[in-house]
């Protein structure tokens, strides 16, 4: 096989692997096995005639601008076509017994086949990519084993003379395996890796042609991306191939076949795969683009048992670990600008849907991303199970749907802020709510159970400390390394900021350590979480009296905690929405962090209480699921309790004057 890939894999900037003596690229990974990243995956797979066009290649660059690692899949059939016009060669073809005309490739067409990826179709994405400032990796994945596939049986075909030949020496198959090590290392080091067909056959000889499509989603599976973009000439997949604007717009298992055909079919089943192995949320778009809703077939996994629990479902099948919620942003703003709703992603990222703009302003504020990892959402046992089901996309959910369906008054106005960022320290979608949509009452969105209303948070207190020592043996008399350094420095912090604040949590979190020539460091991050009215001032100073020469302490997190009384309106609302469905209620303080401690810091005098369905202590772990009548039954109270908060805090009517009075 190596020796029949003769031509040189194009490389640029960074240190890339030498492709010209067909390199094994799992060489270049790290001798441990790499920690998984937890920037966003996008696999985007686009044939010749898209990428000649060029509007995907700056959509790839904006991928990277967000932080995302970009797997582009090409497809090569105008490159092949113009290789072999180039070096006045037929392309040979096969008449299939169904009718179907395909590309014929014995293994001396193989050679060409690569030549025409690694001659025209990688060297032109590659210098588009480069002009737009970011480094690439290409290769046919046959490269090194980087993809393998299994072949074929042999094919049925038909002859110009009409007779059923049987074809043994057809090299297409099916891919099969993936470098996953050597693959993840090329994403963490280009911008952008570019692989395309054909595939290496372990049992020997000339590599498979594989379809494009297929190889994306395994590459997907393989991978555990985060997307998968099929993008294609059409708009997205057709219910009527002669209308241009037919586009199905949402797909489940099973149903796009019954509207492909031609090379349709291939991204339908590119689909299917991709839905059964792998947690992606998956589109079809077109035409040439990512970038219009309109032009997009949205694949979704699984389907709702009823129809107001289709958003719930929809919103837990998108993937968005934090820094990763663009795609579900875009999503909800759509889905609300469908019902009439103002909707928009602001500069954060955070989706902002508002109804009415009178000075009476209730804001619901949830959150749309989760921790890592996610995995395929589905139906199980009558329950949705899904990373974010829980925390706290089934609360952000209810707060669009009761947004949607709400009688806002006239002098109202009710918003629903889908923040980005909670569940890591930035807290970047909270801080710019509170600095930019004031209100004058505050629901965030958490779980707690339908039953309970949550007054108040722990706040977070969150510490860096490096302990650097001279480096040396740890043999010596009397050594001390980095680590034990550190150990003790922790212990003294943790015991000076606790004397400050004896019913704080403290726990660490991370360790690292890095061995210099002339100084070994090791890092810890210490965590604590600090009741209300606790002076963060404080315990900021008990932490940094511990800074020396070889100590370095570091605030990363110092948002008090904060809690509610239970006398307000906003409780009362919730209160009577409780007797109203027979709920005797709960009300607690939890020793949790949410949002509500960051709008705190300065919106001291504004109520704020925290509501949604599911069981917390399902929060962050792999047994994350959500039962529909909690859901309903939260979604139900939610909007009972906004009614009433709009009814209790409406102005006095004012007394009937004559016509012309009124001011």
């Amino acid at each position: 096989m190596t020796t029949q890939l003769e031509r040189p894999v194009t490389t640029t900037a960074r240190t890339a692997p030498a492709p010209a003596t067909a390199p094994d690229t799992r060489a270049a990974s790290p001798a441990a096995p790499a920690l998984p990243s937890t920037r966003p995956l996008y696999v985007v797979k686009a044939g010749s005639a898209t990428l000649d066009r060029g509007t995907l290649h700056k959509e790839l660059a904006d991928l990277v601008a967000r932080g995302a690692r970009v797997l582009l899949v090409a497809g090569g059939a105008t490159g092949i076509e113009r290789h072999y016009a180039a070096i006045d060669r037929p392309m040979p073809h096969l008449r299939l017994t169904n009718g179907d005309l395909v590309r014929y490739c014995p293994p001396e067409e193989m050679t060409h086949l690569v030549d025409a990826y690694e001659r025209v179709t990688l060297p032109a994405v590659e210098r588009e990519l480069r002009a737009l400032g970011l480094t690439v990796f290409t290769s046919v994945a046959a490269r090194g084993g980087l993809v393998s596939g299994r072949a074929n049986r042999p094919l049925k075909a038909v002859s110009g003379e009409g007779r059923t030949l049987v074809v043994r020496d057809h090299r297409a198959g099916v891919p099969t395996d993936v470098d996953v090590d050597g693959l993840t290392a090329l994403l963490e080091a280009y911008d952008v890796v570019c692989l395309s067909p054909p595939v290496a056959d372990p049992a020997g000889g000339a590599p498979l042609n594989v379809d494009a499509d297929v190889l994306a989603a395994v590459l997907t599976g393989a991978l555990g991306a985060d997307h998968l973009r099929l993008v294609t000439g059409t708009a997205g997949l057709l219910t009527d191939p002669d209308v241009p604007d037919s586009t199905l717009f949402d797909a489940y298992p099973g149903e796009g076949a019954k509207y492909a055909g031609g090379r349709m079919r291939q991204k339908v089943r590119a689909a299917e795969i991709a839905m059964r192995d792998s947690g992606a949320d998956i589109a079809i778009t077109g035409p040439h683009t990512m970038a219009v809703p309109s032009g997009w077939t949205r694949f979704w996994r699984t389907k709702e048992p009823a129809a107001d629990l289709g958003l719930l479902t929809r919103v837990a099948c998108v993937p968005s670990v934090s820094r990763d919620e663009a795609e579900l942003a875009a999503y909800l703003a759509e889905w609300c600008r469908e019902r009439g709703i103002d909707a928009h992603v602001d500069e954060v990222g955070n989706l902002v849907a508002t109804r009415g703009d009178g000075p009476r302003r209730l804001l619901l504020l949830g959150h749309l991303d989760t921790v890592p990892h996610h995995w395929p959402a589905e139906w199980r046992d009558g329950e949705l199970w899904a990373r974010g089901s829980v925390d706290a996309k089934g609360s952000l959910a209810n707060f669009l749907e009761v947004l949607a369906h709400a009688d806002i008054p006239e002098d109202a106005q009710l918003r629903v802020v889908g923040a980005v960022e909670e569940e890591i320290s930035s807290s970047k979608g909270a801080f710019h709510v509170r600095d930019r949509y004031p209100a004058d009452a505050v629901v965030i969105g958490e779980p707690s159970g339908s039953g309970t209303l949550t007054l108040g948070y722990f706040g977070l207190f969150k510490l860096r400390i490096t302990a650097s020592v001279a480096s040396g043996h740890s043999a010596g008399m009397d050594a001390v390394s980095a680590p034990d350094h550190l150990i003790d420095v922790l212990g003294r912090i943790r015991a000076s900021v606790l004397a400050e604040a004896p019913d704080a949590l403290s726990a660490v979190i991370d360790v690292r350590v890095e061995n210099g020539r002339e100084r070994s460091t090791a890092v810890g991050i210490l965590n604590f979480r600090v009741p209300p009215k606790v002076d963060v001032a404080a315990l900021t100073a008990a932490a940094l009296g511990h800074v020396t020469d070889d100590v370095r302490v570091e605030v990363l997190r110092a948002t008090p905690g904060h809690a509610g009384g239970r006398a307000g309106a906003l409780v009362k609302v919730f209160t009577r929405a409780f007797a109203q469905a027979g709920i005797r209620p709960r009300f607690v303080v939890k020793k949790g962090t949410s949002d509500m401690n960051t709008l705190a810091t300065t919106w001291h005098d504004v109520p704020m209480v925290a509501y949604g369905p599911g069981d917390s202590s399902l929060d962050h772990t792999d047994e994350e699921r959500i039962d529909p009548m909690e859901y309903r039954t939260a979604r139900s109270l939610l909007a009972d309790a906004v009614q009433r908060w709009f009814a209790l805090t409406a102005p006095p009517a004012l007394p009937d004057l004559p016509e012309g009075s009124r001011r």
